[in-house]
């Protein structure tokens, strides 16, 4: 069984061409959410003693809002933070792996793939790119955040061009039926 990559930078969409294959039927982990899941449950007391306890709400759900802030704007918290999530989703992934043996493939969607090394374990790598100002356009929309909160974001990500030289495969995300085509040409060079 492969593992496929699949990354993009904030607001590129990648999370609109996961879904994609997923209707195609392709077994896919999503890293960002199940960071976020891990937040709420196994890592909220390492989270909690971390950042403050404050940061959850009386429900028990996670402020991410105040911890985005709390973390873009300091390198030292953002490595830490990184330094409690990626080793947990790195271990359900492998849980993941295991139940989708028998697969052709599986595809990995993580945020920062190149940034933390992850393309390396993978057999292949689908970058999704898209023009900045309709990325920015796209999470100021989605998130209801300030252009400069989506800037800080991108600060920590690297630039499509750095990205480019490491993947396989770019999907440009400008319009969504295009994407989706170049997304199917890639599924069956996958499939062959």
């Amino acid at each position: 069984m492969k593992v496929i990559g699949l990354t993009g930078g904030i607001g590129s969409g990648k999370s609109t061409l996961l879904d994609w294959f997923k209707s195609k039927g392709i077994p896919c982990f999503e890293s960002d959410l199940v960071g976020k899941q891990l937040l709420e449950t196994q890592l909220k007391d390492l989270i909690g003693n971390r950042f403050g306890a404050s940061l959850y709400k009386t429900d028990g759900t996670l402020d991410r809002k105040a911890l985005a802030k709390k973390v873009f704007g300091d390198t030292k918290a953002l490595a830490d933070l990184n330094q409690i999530v990626h080793p947990a989703v790195a271990a359900a992934f492998e849980v993941f792996k295991q139940a989708h043996k028998d697969d052709p493939f599986v595809i990995k969607e993580a945020a920062i793939l190149f940034e933390t090394e992850g393309h390396k374990n993978c057999d292949a790598v689908i970058l999704v790119v898209a023009p900045k100002a309709q990325r920015i356009k796209r999470v100021r929309s989605r998130d209801s955040i300030s252009e400069a909160d989506v800037l800080a974001r991108m600060k920590h990500q690297w630039t499509d061009e750095q990205k480019r030289v490491h993947a396989d495969y770019v999907i440009e995300n400008i319009k969504l039926d295009k994407a989706y085509e170049q997304a199917d040409t890639i599924l069956k060079k996958l499939l062959e």
